[in-house]
């Protein structure tokens, strides 16, 4: 366990200005009812650095579900990450398994900085995290041939260090908002550094690549796919941040580091994909036009799912409407004043089957802050708004309604939600 020092001051000043929004937007509620539930789990093996272990696993599973690895960012937990993400409602739909590993130490994050966290069994948090993910194997059934890591920020960096110390058992990761596996390294037990953070650090492609292959000598099987995220206006782990990632793992995985392809999914993104033009590329990158370190936005857990060969769907859409459409219709309207407004959401079920349990994503226009809601249950992360079904009106049958509302501060713009998700697909709007 990395021993505390000064140096962590500026660590968490800086991602705390990220995720500060997130965190006074979920004291708004506890997580909403579901059929399933969150659950903590305890004596799960090997946990050198005191992590916690929390488990989703969604009624109605296979005997041997996929197992998603969810990490949070700094400040968070696996609670946290669990209410403020899509993860759980695409788990609802496709039936996998999300593991939440919750750090303990100060700060909450995640050890990416020390020489035992950068090389296989070398002790740390990555060695708790496996620990969980053998436990998943073995007390759920999960498939130890689908396992794959996602996380943010600090989770993110762990998503590149459990690719690079366990190749032969996670099959792919997706980073948002994070750094090249080995690029935190420090040797002085200090958890920040500010060069990589700064987006200064670089190498060549087999630089970066040496140093994933130096965290499991030896190791010659196949190499976990990566998609990777980042908002070009991040300012606390810096946009360049995304080219080195890029040059890292087209090296390790042996592919040309110019893309095979480049396309926009959405008007802000910008797609390249590397060593194959088809959805399981290699590797994956999708640059955020204009976004700070608030990933994952709406819509974007999907994609990771997707990537991961967890979506129902053969080809996920290339072109908006970006995720697959819904049986279902949302009026919005608003009254407006000097700061603030307050809005009325109407969710209508169009479909011919009943929808049992639902969560409904959006994300506000920029300079809108969420301050509180009714007849849901609300959580932010940075603008992207979950709202989570209050249990009394969790079904909704065909042809029924229900509304929701909340209110936000504004420091101008009162529009709308451009969009709007029912469990990870789109709603018709009007």
């Amino acid at each position: 366990m990395i021993r505390r020092r000064p140096v962590l001051r500026p660590l968490l000043t800086a991602l705390l200005a990220g995720v500060v929004p997130l965190l006074a937007a979920l004291t708004l509620a506890a997580p909403a009812a579901r059929a399933a539930a969150l659950t903590e789990v305890t004596g799960f093996g090997a946990n050198p650095s005191n992590l916690r272990m929390y488990v989703y696993r969604p009624d109605g599973a296979p005997a041997h579900p996929a197992v998603v690895v969810a990490v949070h960012y700094c400040t968070g937990s696996g609670p946290a990450f669990y209410s403020g993400t899509e993860f759980a409602a695409l788990a609802d739909r496709y039936g996998f398994l999300v593991v939440y590993p919750s750090a303990t130490r100060e700060g909450g994050c995640f050890d990416v900085s020390s020489p035992q966290a950068l090389r296989r069994g070398g002790g740390s948090d990555p060695v708790g995290i496996m620990s969980m993910v053998t436990y998943a194997e073995q007390r759920y059934g999960a498939d130890p041939d689908r396992v794959y890591v996602t996380g943010a920020s600090s989770g993110a960096m762990m998503t590149n260090v459990l690719l690079g110390d366990y190749p032969d058992v996670f099959k792919a990761g997706a980073a948002f908002m994070g750094v090249p596996f080995g690029c935190f390294a420090t040797t002085d037990g200090s958890s920040w550094n500010s060069a990589c953070a700064d987006g200064v650090l670089t190498k060549s492609p087999q630089q970066w690549g040496d140093l994933v292959r130096a965290a499991y000598p030896g190791y010659s099987g196949p190499r976990p796919r990566m998609q990777l995220w980042h908002g070009t206006e991040d300012t606390t782990l810096r946009y360049p941040n995304l080219g080195e990632e890029i040059k890292q793992w087209t090296d390790v995985l042996g592919v040309s580091g110019t893309p095979a392809a480049t396309d926009h999914p959405q008007s802000a993104w910008t797609r390249t994909r590397y060593g194959g033009t088809g959805d399981r590329a290699p590797v994956e990158a999708v640059s955020v036009q204009g976004a700070g370190h608030t990933l994952p936005a709406a819509g974007m857990a999907a994609r990771a799912i997707a990537f991961f060969g967890l979506d129902s769907a053969t080809t996920p859409p290339t072109d908006p409407p970006t995720t697959p459409a819904a049986a279902c219709r949302v009026t919005y309207t608003a009254s407006t004043w000097n700061t603030g407004l307050t809005a009325s959401v109407t969710l209508t079920n169009t479909g011919a089957a009943p929808v049992d349990g639902w969560a409904l994503t959006f994300t506000l226009p920029a300079g809108q802050t969420l301050t509180s809601g009714w007849n849901a249950v609300f959580a932010s992360s940075g603008g992207t708004v979950t709202a989570r079904d209050a249990a009394y009106n969790a079904t909704l049958a065909p042809g029924a309604s229900t509304t929701l509302g909340y209110q936000a501060t504004h420091t101008g713009n009162t529009g709308a939600p451009a969009s709007f998700s029912l469990n990870g697909a789109l709603c018709q709007v009007g």
